[in-house]
């Protein structure tokens, strides 16, 4: 097995485990309030994933969104970029299934491999042998943010004669595209790398395609890891989104 197929082998566990602490978390704290056990799934998560990853890979630099940035990772070839867990809110509801664990590696200026575990899915998806089923519906099914659904997406929503469908954590929405449960996942109201470093990995590795909203390409490893939007969309799509995103762009709205 190459070093890329290590990584990747390495991300899949990983992230596997965490969704398995995750779980015996939300049970653990089922009869505490939606904070508490939203909190003690970001420490635990990111304790484990920290530590694992001291151990497995003690050369390479690590941003994550539940520790401080250790600026270091700008000279670093290699950073595992991690979301412990993604999707805090609906983790702490204890009837949702739309949240994640985000394992990504990037080296030498691009993402090389990341795996997206969906622990109450019993999920767990990896750049290594990801495949992208057919879509189930013909209508376009369009992913946006329950919290926070940007307003472009109700005008992609009509130019593609579409649905919006709201979900929970990045790495919910993409494993729906691959699963064939829906075909665009637009975001444009701030993100951090965190939230799309895995998702967007395995989404590349199954053949979609993965971009800014103007269509220009995702950067990782970042000075300021804010990324402000993201579409993740069938390779067929892709050319009249991101046309029609260009003219929403123009219009001002």
């Amino acid at each position: 097995m190459g070093e890329l197929g290590a990584d990747a082998d390495l991300a899949r566990v990983l992230a596997t485990e965490a969704a398995g602490l995750l779980l015996r978390v939300r049970r653990q704290f089922a009869r505490a309030d939606a904070t508490r056990r939203g909190d003690e799934g970001d420490r635990q998560a990111q304790a484990f994933l920290a530590r694992r990853l001291a151990e497995a890979r003690p050369d390479d630099a690590v941003l994550s969104e539940e520790s401080l940035d250790d600026r270091r990772r700008l000279q670093a070839a290699r950073v595992w970029i991690i979301d412990p867990l993604d999707g805090t809110r609906e983790f702490a509801e204890l009837d949702r299934k739309d949240w994640a664990v985000h394992v990504a590696l990037w080296q030498s200026g691009d993402l090389v491999a990341g795996a997206v575990a969906l622990p109450a899915q019993g999920l767990t998806l990896c750049t290594h042998d990801v495949r992208c089923n057919a879509p189930t519906a013909r209508s376009p099914r369009i992913l946006v943010s329950r919290t926070r659904p940007p307003a472009l997406a109700s005008f992609i929503a009509r130019a593609l004669s579409g649905e919006l469908v709201p979900m929970g954590s990045a790495g919910a929405k993409v494993a729906a595209i691959i699963q064939g449960g829906a075909d665009v996942y637009v975001h444009a109201g701030g993100q951090h790398e965190w939230d799309s470093a895995a998702p967007v990995a395995v989404a590349r590795a199954a053949g979609l395609h993965t971009s800014r909203i103007d269509g220009s390409p995702l950067q990782y490893n970042r000075p300021d890891p804010l990324l402000p939007d993201l579409l993740v969309c069938r390779q067929e799509l892709a050319p009249y989104l991101i046309d029609s995103l260009r003219e929403w762009g123009k219009s001002g709205r």
